[in-house]
C-alpha cells in the first residue's frame, strides 16, 4: 500500500511515546494522527491494517484512516476523539474518583474479553508468548521450560485481548469510552491481559509510573485495588485474585526485556511461583 504524502505544516504536535509522536490537524478537528520513528515503515501498516480489522469488530476505538509520510516518518491518521482523556490522567488530575475510574475501566475490559474474534484473522496470545520467550536471551534452559509449560497449560479461548492493557490506553468523553494503541491485540485468555494491569499499575517502579501514569504509586496501586472487585467480582478474595494473576503479571517481563534488552528482576518477581 502506497502511503498518502501529508504536510506537517499542516498538524500541531500533541503528544509523544515509546514508538512515536501524534498529531492534531490544525482545521480539521476530527483529525488526528500518529507518525512512528524514523526507519519504522512497515510496523505502522501493519497496525493500520490491524486497527481496522478491530474496529470492525465493533471495539470502541477510534476509527482508522490512511497510511501517511512527511517523507520522513511513516504513521497513521485517525478519526479525533476531541477532548478525550485517558483513565490515568483522569485518576492522576482526580483521585478521589479512582474507584469511580478503576470500575468503569474494568466494565471496558469485561466487555472486551467477552468478544469473540475470528481466529484466523488475529494472532494467538500463547504464540506471540512463546515467540517472545525463543527470543528472550536473559532466561536460562530451565526457566524457559517451565514458563513454556506454564503458557501451554493455560486455558485456551477465542476472545479479544488488547495486549497492552493499562489504563492510559483507554480513553473518555462524557460517556464515550474508547480503547487505543491496539497494535499488539490479539485473542486467547483474558488474564494475559489483566496482568499487565497489575504490573503497570503495582510491579512498574515509582519513577516510571509518575513519568508515564503522572501519579504516585501508591494511587496506581489504589486503582488495582479498586479495579479488582469490579473485573473479578465482589465475592471474590483479593488473595485468590493476587495467586491468579501473579504469574500473568511476570510474563509481561518478556516485553518489557524485549524492549529495554536488560534483565528486570522486579518484574522477574512475579514469576517465582513459575521458575
Amino acid at each position: 500500500m502506497e502511503a498518502i504524502r501529508i504536510d506537517l505544516n499542516d498538524y500541531v504536535h500533541a503528544g509523544e511515546g515509546a514508538n512515536g509522536e501524534s498529531f492534531n490537524h490544525k482545521t480539521d478537528p476530527t483529525i488526528m494522527m500518529k507518525l512512528y520513528n524514523p526507519g519504522k515503515v512497515q510496523q505502522p501498516l501493519d497496525e493500520m491494517i490491524l486497527a481496522r480489522k478491530v474496529f470492525d469488530l465493533g471495539i470502541p476505538t477510534p476509527e482508522p484512516g490512511d497510511y501517511v509520510t512527511d517523507g520522513v516518518r511513516y504513521g497513521i491518521r485517525f478519526r479525533r476523539v476531541a477532548g478525550k482523556v485517558s483513565y490515568s490522567r483522569a485518576t492522576a488530575d482526580h483521585p478521589e474518583k479512582v474507584e469511580q475510574y478503576a470500575s468503569e475501566f474494568a466494565e471496558m475490559c469485561k466487555k472486551l474479553h467477552q468478544v469473540h474474534v475470528d481466529t484466523t484473522q488475529f494472532e494467538n496470545v500463547k504464540d506471540r508468548y512463546y515467540r517472545l520467550l525463543e527470543e528472550n536471551p536473559f532466561f536460562d534452559k530451565a526457566q524457559k521450560d517451565a514458563i513454556g509449560k506454564f503458557i501451554a497449560d493455560a486455558p485456551d479461548a477465542t476472545t479479544a485481548i488488547h495486549g497492552d492493557l493499562q489504563f492510559s490506553n483507554a480513553i473518555f468523553v462524557g460517556d464515550k469510552r474508547y480503547f487505543i494503541d491496539l497494535g499488539d491485540f490479539c485473542y486467547g485468555y483474558h488474564l494475559f491481559d489483566v496482568g499487565m494491569v497489575y504490573l503497570c499499575a503495582c510491579v512498574s517502579d515509582e519513577a516510571f509510573i509518575q513519568e508515564v501514569f503522572h501519579m504516585p504509586k501508591s494511587l496506581s496501586t489504589r486503582f488495582w485495588e479498586c479495579f479488582v472487585p469490579y473485573y473479578f467480582g465482589a465475592d471474590r478474595p483479593y488473595k485468590d485474585v493476587m495467586e491468579e494473576i501473579m504469574p500473568y503479571a511476570g510474563l509481561k517481563t518478556l516485553i518489557v526485556e524485549r524492549d529495554t534488552r536488560c534483565p528486570m528482576p522486579a518484574m522477574r518477581a512475579c514469576l517465582k511461583g513459575i521458575i
